[in-house]
């Protein structure tokens, strides 16, 4: 079954999700001032989709092995779609100022209108999640582990050295005494401005609400900025990056193919070939085109 093929299945996708892809094709993300940045790290391995409810979580892909530690255990791991939200928010900040300290605004209600987030309280509502996942995300450190037979390579940063939220919950639309504030981490921080992957923010929020879809778009577009040749990953080594919730890729590969189809919503240009042994990845356009100097 090829990916053309699959694409049969489509207008069964959230009519939402097809509105805002097609906006997204007729305006290039540059112009429409809607490109993100993600570290590297957290493209290759990926944060928690679900909630780990532990102070550690490890995931693989081939060489690198991602570990996201809390630093406070009555915190806890930040997880789902509102922290790769915030982390493409943040570099996209961090490579356009070039500074370390980013403002995240006056007021709460600013900040929800900018992930496209809607102001809703009570437990489950986006105020009461963002600020959670916020303040678990800013919490937490990080170590990216690459090893094979000949070397190893360690890196290990916290996201945030410092953070300040002064948002009053409650008067959302009220400005804080003071600024809020995140001063991330100085590896994280080389990294954005080294390496920087970029997205389409837009292609994010259409995606907010499935981490595994987030994931898949940023893995995608990131490989096709150099990709040459058609690969294929085995369907177990996609488990091991995607869906380390899953015990058997028999459960994880449904779910998988579900998400893709709403990638391939955001991001027709990307290529694969759906086989029994795994899913074959063909160069294709990245979804935002690397420009000499991103910030430009």
């Amino acid at each position: 079954m090829t990916m053309a093929q699959s694409r049969i299945k489509i207008p069964t996708l959230n009519l939402q999700l097809v509105a805002d892809a097609i906006a997204i094709e007729e305006e290039a993300a540059k112009e429409a001032g809607m490109i993100g940045y993600m570290a590297r790290a957290m493209v290759q391995a990926t944060m928690p989709t679900k909630d780990p409810k532990t102070t550690h979580f490890e995931r693989k892909n081939g060489f690198i092995t991602l570990t996201m530690v809390a630093m406070n255990k009555d915190i806890g791991l930040p997880f789902g779609g509102i922290p790769r939200l915030v982390m493409a928010w943040i570099g996209r900040e961090v490579v356009r100022t070039r500074e370390q300290k980013i403002p995240l605004g006056s007021s709460l209600s600013d900040f929800l209108k900018e992930l496209d987030l809607y102001r809703a309280g009570g437990p489950r509502g986006d105020i009461t999640r963002l600020r959670k996942q916020m303040t678990r995300l800013f919490s937490a450190a990080i170590t990216a582990n690459y090893s094979n037979s000949d070397c190893t390579a360690i890196k290990n940063t916290l996201i945030a050295e410092e953070a300040d939220l002064w948002w009053n919950t409650k008067e959302i639309h009220q400005a804080g005494l003071w600024e809020s504030t995140v001063t991330i981490g100085s590896g994280l921080y080389k990294e954005l401005l080294e390496s920087p992957v970029p997205v389409d923010i837009r292609a994010l929020k259409a995606l907010k609400n499935n981490s595994m879809a987030l994931d898949i778009y940023n893995w995608r577009t990131y490989r096709n900025k150099y990709l040459r040749k058609s690969t294929l990953i085995p369907w177990e080594g996609l488990r091991m990056q995607f869906g380390g919730d899953y015990k058997e890729t028999k459960h994880f590969k449904p779910d998988f193919l579900k998400n893709l189809r709403k990638v391939q919503t955001v991001y027709p240009e990307s290529r694969q070939d759906i086989t029994d042994r795994g899913l074959v990845i063909i160069p294709s356009r990245p979804h935002v085109i690397p420009v000499n100097n991103p910030v430009n």
